[in-house]
């Protein structure tokens, strides 16, 4: 494991630490924290055969916040001295409403996160973009070999290598180093006049050599690509409703969305989720369990440590199908009375804290895929997922499948294009019955935004069976 992370990264010690949280630790404060973060970010991107665009941004800053019942007091500064981090401390206490007294905080402890999931070293993923655009242009080079209907291929690669350390009222001082790469990959197909698109990549916390081991590059520039032109021969999709076979992998976001962020604990606390007040109640058929993992090694979605210094761990969120967890920051669960989650996240330090997710993700079930293909005698199969919308407030969702094919006399046939699914995320959740053995996360690639703010995050399914979804298409 790597030692802890030092406050004198930042060019502060402890002392300075310690004296702004006594700043913030006054009568009315229930808590105050300092989030630290120093980010490395570079992306090259190439289209038609040349790199359009190269980037390299650096930012290093410290939020400052204060909480005072329901109320959060929050200030940033890019300046990291101890006068500017006074000026913020003052404001943010100001913004929570709180009078000055005087109640002394404990020395904050340094420690080591409790995990460490990404033991990546800085040179292993900041690597020079010569390397970078050439691993772009053997994409080019392999998407374009696949298939003579390809017309363009866009392919980018981006790296981030950020720095955060958290000290808080409670006495706790923690940092983590936390790389983050993706590679990300579209294909134009064109035939007779007929364009159709392509997408794949993949990533997590990973170094640069993990794309070119067992060329996993040209197997995302190959996916893209077969995606492409098999979205050529598309029929019309059919319209109705319909039993609906969800493939493994990448359709999880279908359950990250509709249902996942009616489980943050804010939505819960506010009464605002469709899940509100139903705790230990069924909101999903039996063969539903669902969890929110940040703990997995290298995945995009995890972490050591949530952006307030808690361990991330795994949440049961849904236990054959009882609501049984909620996911939570430090706000929301000391007004909820509930345990912490490790899932308070922010993008940077300029942003508010949020319960978010991080891996969500439905277990294996005991179901053959096969069988349950072969269960649905018309129906269709939905392989990957587009855009989407999502009603928190009544689990309401519009999802479009970018990869789907017709299911008929229990076998997968022909592609289909222009497929929507509609529907509501309990009662889908409810009309689950069979789920596959063959549980399966992304690739990493999933980024999820909330209030303005955008995250990384990682999403799994296995094949399962919605015996009724309404779908919508062009063809009745």
């Amino acid at each position: 494991m790597k030692e802890a992370v030092q406050l004198a990264v930042f060019g502060l010690t402890e002392a300075d630490a310690q004296h702004v949280l006594d700043l913030l630790s006054v009568r009315g404060i229930d808590y105050a924290d300092l989030y630290f973060e120093s980010r490395v970010s570079e992306s090259v991107s190439m289209e038609e055969g040349i790199v359009k665009r190269a980037t390299k941004s650096i930012s290093r800053g410290v939020g400052v916040r204060a909480t005072a019942g329901e109320k959060t007091g929050l200030a940033y500064s890019d300046e990291l001295t101890r006068k500017d981090l006074e000026v913020a401390a003052i404001t943010a206490r100001y913004i929570a409403n709180s009078s000055h007294g005087d109640r002394m905080v404990p020395v904050p402890t340094c420690v080591k996160p409790v995990h460490d999931l990404y033991p990546i070293e800085r040179a292993q993923i900041e690597v020079a973009t010569s390397e970078r655009v050439a691993l772009l242009n053997e994409i080019d080079a392999e998407a374009r070999r696949y298939d003579v209907r390809i017309k363009n291929v866009m392919a980018s690669f981006t790296t981030e290598y950020k720095v955060v350390m958290v000290a808080t009222s409670d006495g706790t001082l923690v940092g983590d180093i936390q790389p983050l790469s993706r590679l990300q990959i579209s294909c134009i197909a064109e035939e007779n006049g007929n364009r159709q698109v392509g997408s794949f990549g993949g990533g997590g916390r990973v170094e640069f050599e993990f794309y070119r081991e067992q060329n996993r590059h040209l197997d995302y520039a190959r996916e893209a690509a077969r995606q492409a032109v098999v979205n050529l021969s598309a029929v019309e999709a059919p319209a109705g409703i319909m039993p609906v076979v969800l493939g493994r992998g990448w359709p999880g976001i279908l359950l990250h969305e509709a249902i996942g962020h009616g489980l943050e604990a804010d939505f819960n606390r506010k009464k605002t989720s469709a899940f509100s007040n139903l705790m230990g109640q069924r909101v999903a058929s039996e063969v539903c369990t669902i969890v929110d993992d940040g703990t997995l090694p290298f995945r995009r979605g995890s972490l050591n440590m949530d952006d307030e210094g808690t361990p991330t761990s795994c949440t049961l969120l849904i236990e054959k199908g009882i609501l049984c967890g909620y996911m939570t920051d430090k706000l929301n669960a000391r007004l909820m009375g509930m345990r912490l989650t490790g899932n308070g996240r922010r993008e940077s330090y300029q942003s508010v804290v949020l319960p978010r997710m991080t891996n969500t993700f439905m277990l294996a079930g005991e179901s053959d895929p096969e069988d349950i293909i072969r269960s649905v005698k018309k129906g269709l199969y939905a392989v990957s997922f587009g855009g989407g919308q999502v009603d928190i407030t009544n689990g309401k969702f519009v999802f479009s499948a970018s990869e789907a094919y017709l299911i008929e006399d229990g076998k997968i046939t022909r592609p289909v294009k222009g497929a929507t699914l509609i529907g509501n995320g309990s009662e889908v959740l409810k009309r689950v019955s069979m789920v596959g053995h063959d549980l399966q996360l992304d690739n990493g690639i999933g980024t999820c935004g909330k209030d303005g703010q955008s995250v990384p995050v990682g999403v799994g399914l296995p094949t399962i069976k919605v015996d009724e979804i309404t779908v919508g298409g062009t063809q009745l």
